[in-house]
């Protein structure tokens, strides 16, 4: 049986196990709970009532927090020619034929987050699909990585626009801050990413839709929210 350290139990102290806490209770708690002397970034958990067997109960979107996502990403921009101005734009890597025949290669190390592509280059991209789709890299007009105006979307995504999906299993994971951001901007980006999750609701889902919400910092504890009050 795994064994937790002596500041994790610690932290779990703090937290009554019974209870479900109101946001701003939950977000004051993340600093109490800390485990770590590093800034760490601070997650939601979303358990959802959804079967993603069927396309329809599959959720795809972005989201932009009112305070940023505290998380800089690494962009690639596929581009029939404006590459020096995406990389302007905040893009680490922009091309297109020759890029994408080094990523085919492999000369290309792919250690970026996020793939944008305007929508004439997507056909292009079937050749290297192999290699972006298993990382979750090929862009998606979901996913607001597809566009034709790439400049915009290499700066709404510097500026904190990030993708959440359903898992396997239908839940939802992702961070919503780092703890330095402070209670009430984290408060903020919470209530803002729990508005969203109750937006992008499949129409079809009738009854409970959201079972559980846990919020916790990087390897500290998990607190659960009051849902009772949202939507």
């Amino acid at each position: 049986m795994y064994k937790r350290g002596k500041k994790y139990n610690k932290a779990m102290e703090l937290i009554n196990s019974t209870m479900a806490y109101s946001v701003k209770d939950a977000v004051e708690l993340l600093e109490k709970t800390n485990t770590v002397k590093f800034d760490p970034t601070v997650e939601v958990h979303f358990n959802l009532n959804l079967n993603p067997k069927y396309a329809d109960q599959i959720i795809r979107t972005t989201i932009t927090l009112p305070n940023g996502s505290g998380k800089t990403s690494k962009i690639c921009a596929f581009t029939e020619g404006n590459a020096d101005e995406l990389i302007k734009s905040g893009a680490a890597m922009a091309g297109w034929d020759e890029l994408i025949d080094n990523i085919l290669k492999g000369n290309v190390t792919i250690d970026f987050d996020v793939c944008v592509a305007t929508p004439n280059m997507m056909r292009n991209l079937g050749k290297i699909a192999r290699v972006l789709g298993p990382k979750g890299l090929m862009p998606n007009p979901k996913a607001g990585t597809v566009s034709p105006d790439l400049v915009s979307a290499i700066k709404e995504i510097a500026a904190g626009k990030f993708e959440f999906k359903t898992d396997k299993q239908g839940n939802v994971h992702s961070i919503f801050g780092k703890l330095s951001f402070g209670s009430d901007k984290l408060e903020a980006n919470l209530k803002h990413f729990l508005k969203i999750i109750n937006e992008v609701k499949p129409t079809w889902s009738k009854g409970k839709y959201i079972n559980t919400v846990y919020v916790c910092n990087a390897m500290g504890p998990s607190i659960k929210l009051d849902m009772s009050g949202e939507a």
